[in-house]
């Protein structure tokens, strides 16, 4: 579909008289000039921004400070469907182009929020138990030293019908590793509303939970008991457990062929099971830039889907008779995308993996109708699948980091097949090509996803070039054939072989990603990055890769503005947990220390990791030197010349309210505390989560409530409001 009407005749500027211009005026016309006449050399390039508006309306939802009502999404979405249909009836180019995009990005908008309205489902409020807790297994993960269960609870005790949640994730420390989805279990369990972010901005899995519908998580006393099935599920409720019973089946056979933490990343290869890796294999991979290999995505479908295509073109090339007479391509194609759709759905169908599908799927329908693959076409058709299916992945790392990458890959291999290559033979050319293609696909993935790995996991790897010219050959020449043996093997029994092959490519990979992480400064921690620039950089990184004229080097402006933002954002100087208990500052060397032992320990490593810090928390507890100093009652500290209280104990709050500008009280205050310019409480925290706390300049607050706003996913109990603190009150 393009957006723009036929190029019978290059438009351009009307000419004006430059010499009866201004010097400024005429530098300028001449600049919108150069810009208009590569826009126009780039017109079947416009609708590649389609799915960048759509995004952008999705993007729009999610950034709302409180839920929009379902008919306003309805409304915009009417709307986008009416612009849409005014841009066909346009002849003019450029409004075609902007009211295409405002109509894609409006109807983003109702999408997004028909998704949220479609998957509501009870959120556990308050938390709740030791209780008893019955329902249907619906996958079952390894985690730590027990199992993960997600099941649907057919009964709470204590709880009513219309409160119970419709799935909830339990954690089994013993007897969880003989259940199987389709088992309807008992147990004894305490369950949680899903946690809140550990700190302002910060990861929110009650947002991911809620669109997965898991209103509540908790962890068992004792073994489940297995019953025998009183409720039948749902229809689609029947197909997904009957997808995890295959996957589950397949993992296991996996694991009694490959224990430990090789079978694991078998698992994760085949079945995307990731539980039972170990920290050691998954930190070295990760550290060497092989990350990717767990997450099954392009490099994963190619080798199965592309993969059988040779397979079966070849074989079917050995009959002269079938070869000369009939489509043999097209028979492998078919055969390639049936493989392909098998390995999507044992795989669990992650964003990544879609994405893989959706291009490969489009590469072989192109060989089926003899047509050629438009390479970021199907990129783009790919992204607008994803985002109709599910629109909340645009605000996961996965989708982001995915999308990034293949877009980059593709931008870089338009610009190759558009330079001249020399022809003449040379020794060692189509080596030299898989090398080198290795490595520039594992540099411009690396600088793709960059932003999105400082963003979501505060940490940047240095040597995955290496990595990758070391593990993939191993990956694409033993440990994937062997996978896709195995599983074309494995129901006539005989797929013991091919995976003992599989785990011997494995354990090489991890050896690779052992000795690369290994390297002096394999990895630099960065503390955390605002919104903006990520949305700044992965603007201006579309607007460089999605154009081919030089215009497309004006993205760097944006680029160079999320740079500029990421110097001079400053990080907090206080954080309080969402506990109230545990409490770090920035003390005189510029460090996070935590006031006294951490409580929450998750919330203490997340600070540090995105304060890029790679201390343990344990090792970042404050002393006297750093001007902090604790006793039985509570601790009191001072920076930037702001005097910091904590108070533990009630005999201690009426002298600390006197005494600091900042109270940070783990009892309760009511109207006894006055003083301070900011006082957050007990109850302060359980309503608004984790603080953050900037003391330069006067005093200001941002809390994980006020950015995750009132939405679904972020409702909180209703407590008794007390005092609030006045704006009027800070300096």
């Amino acid at each position: 579909m393009e957006i723009g009407p036929a190029p019978l005749a290059r438009q351009s500027i009307p000419h004006l008289p430059l010499a009866e211009m201004p010097r400024i005026k005429r530098m300028l016309a001449y600049l919108v000039s150069c810009i208009w006449n590569d826009a126009q050399a780039d017109r079947d390039r416009w609708v590649l921004w389609l799915p960048v508006a759509f995004g952008i309306g999705i993007s729009l939802y999610f950034a709302l400070p409180a839920e929009p009502a379902s008919v306003l999404g309805w409304a915009l979405g009417t709307s986008g469907v009416l612009l849409g249909a005014a841009a066909l009836g346009s002849d003019t180019a450029a409004l075609r182009v902007v009211l295409s995009c405002c109509a894609a990005a409006l109807i983003g908008f109702s999408v997004a929020k028909h998704r949220a309205d479609s998957v509501a489902a009870p959120i556990l409020l308050h938390k709740t138990g030791p209780t008893v807790v019955e329902g249907l297994v619906e996958s079952t993960e390894l985690h730590g030293k027990g199992v993960r269960v997600v099941l649907f609870p057919r009964h709470v005790r204590h709880l009513p019908p219309n409160l119970t949640p419709r799935r909830a994730r339990i954690s089994i420390r013993s007897g969880g590793e003989a259940l199987r989805p389709r088992d309807q279990i008992q147990i004894r369990a305490v369950l949680m509303p899903p946690p809140r972010p550990a700190a302002p901005n910060d990861y929110d899995f009650g947002r991911a939970a809620y669109f997965r519908q898991i209103g509540a998580v908790g962890f068992a006393y004792g073994r489940p008991q297995i019953l025998r099935s009183r409720h039948s599920p749902g229809f689609s409720d029947r197909i997904g457990i009957a997808i995890e019973s295959l996957r589950a089946r397949l993992s296991k056979r996996i694991h009694a062929v490959l224990p430990g933490s090789t079978g694991a990343i078998a698992s994760a290869l085949i079945t995307g099971d990731r539980g039972g890796i170990s920290e050691e294999d998954e930190f070295a991979l990760r550290d060497a830039g092989l990350a990717h290999v767990l997450a099954i995505a392009g490099l994963h479908m190619a080798l199965v889907g592309l993969g059988l295509f040779w397979a079966a073109r070849a074989m079917l090339a050995l009959f002269p008779a079938i070869a000369l007479t009939q489509p043999i391509k097209k028979w492998a194609a078919v055969a390639a995308l049936a493989s392909a759709t098998f390995y999507l759905v044992i795989s669990g169908a992650a964003t990544p993996a879609t994405r893989a599908y959706i291009m490969l799927t489009a590469m072989l329908t192109a060989v089926l109708f003899d047509r050629p693959a438009i390479s970021m076409r199907s990129v783009a058709l790919a992204a607008s699948i994803i985002l109709v299916l599910r629109p909340e992945a645009i605000i996961e790392p996965g989708f982001q980091m995915s999308f990034a990458a293949v877009v980059g890959l593709v931008a870089v291999a338009e610009w190759e097949r558009s330079r001249r290559h020399s022809t003449s033979p040379r020794s060692f050319a189509k080596l030299r090509h898989y090398f080198r293609g290795i490595a520039t696909t594992s540099l411009v993935g690396s600088i793709a996803t960059a932003p999105y790995a400082a963003f979501h996991f505060d940490r940047a790897t240095h040597y995955a070039v290496l990595g990758n010219l070391c593990a993939m050959p191993i990956m694409g020449f033993v440990t994937m054939p062997a996978a896709a043996l195995s599983l074309f093997l494995m129901p006539f029994g005989l797929d013991r072989y091919p995976l003992v092959a599989m785990g011997w490519g494995i354990e090489a990979m991890v050896a690779v990603g052992r000795w690369v992480s290994g390297l002096p400064g394999s990895i630099s921690l960065v503390s955390a990055w605002p919104v903006s620039a990520v949305i700044y950089l992965s603007l201006g990184g579309l607007w460089i890769a999605l154009w081919r004229r030089p215009w497309r080097w004006l993205g760097l402006v944006p680029v160079a503005a999320a740079a500029a933002i990421i110097f001079v954002t400053k990080p907090p100087d206080l954080i309080v947990a969402r506990d109230g208990l545990t409490i770090a500052l920035r003390t005189h060397d510029g460090q996070l220390k935590f006031a006294r032992s951490a409580a929450d320990k998750y919330s203490a490593e997340e600070w540090l990791k995105r304060d890029g810090d790679d201390r343990n928390y344990a090792s970042a507890i404050a002393t006297p030197r750093d001007g902090v100093s604790c006793d039985f009652y509570g601790c009191i500290a001072e920076s930037a010349g702001i005097k910091i209280a904590a108070v533990a104990k009630p005999a201690a709050l009426d002298e600390d309210c006197v005494y600091a500008d900042v109270v940070v009280s783990a009892v309760p205050t009511r109207q006894r505390c006055l003083g301070p310019s900011l006082v957050i409480d007990r109850f302060d925290v359980a309503r608004n989560g984790a603080y953050a706390v900037w003391l330069q300049d006067g005093i200001r607050f941002q809390t994980a409530q006020e950015v995750r706003g009132v939405r679904p996913w972020s409702m909180t109990t209703k407590r008794r409001q007390y005092r609030r603190i006045s704006p009027t009150s800070f300096p």
